[in-house]
């Protein structure tokens, strides 16, 4: 099998469309990285750094210092597909962000992004 084009791209190629698309919607770059280390566990300075070495996807992943067990609360739909009913661990992590992501854009609650 092989595996998706997303695994391959660097994170930080990414992010600034996170940003973008929470910022077109009144959210914050602050935010988005809120939500990026409540899900992965990177401290700032961290993610900074994996974004400068330009860290692939699945690298970002796999390395991530504490993926937070609250992210199996994410429920409902990403680019068509149940996040929760992903089966390859990488694609749903990356799914999650990207579910978290979307609910910053419509103007969800932070305390209810971070499920807390």
């Amino acid at each position: 099998m092989t595996k998706h084009k997303i695994y391959s791209m660097s994170f930080a190629s990414v992010y600034p469309h996170y940003v973008t698309k929470a910022e077109r919607k009144g959210r914050t770059k602050a935010e988005v990285d809120e939500i990026i280390r409540w899900l992965t566990g990177y401290s700032q300075e961290e993610l900074e750094a994996t974004m400068e070495k330009k860290t692939d996807f699945e690298t970002f992943f796999a390395e991530a210092p504490h993926m937070n067990l609250s992210r199996e609360l994410i429920k409902g739909v990403v680019c068509g597909v149940r996040v929760e009913d992903i089966e390859e661990t990488t694609m749903r992590e990356i799914r999650y962000l990207d579910k978290l992501i979307d609910e910053l854009a419509k103007g969800k609650a932070m305390e209810k992004i971070l499920r807390k």
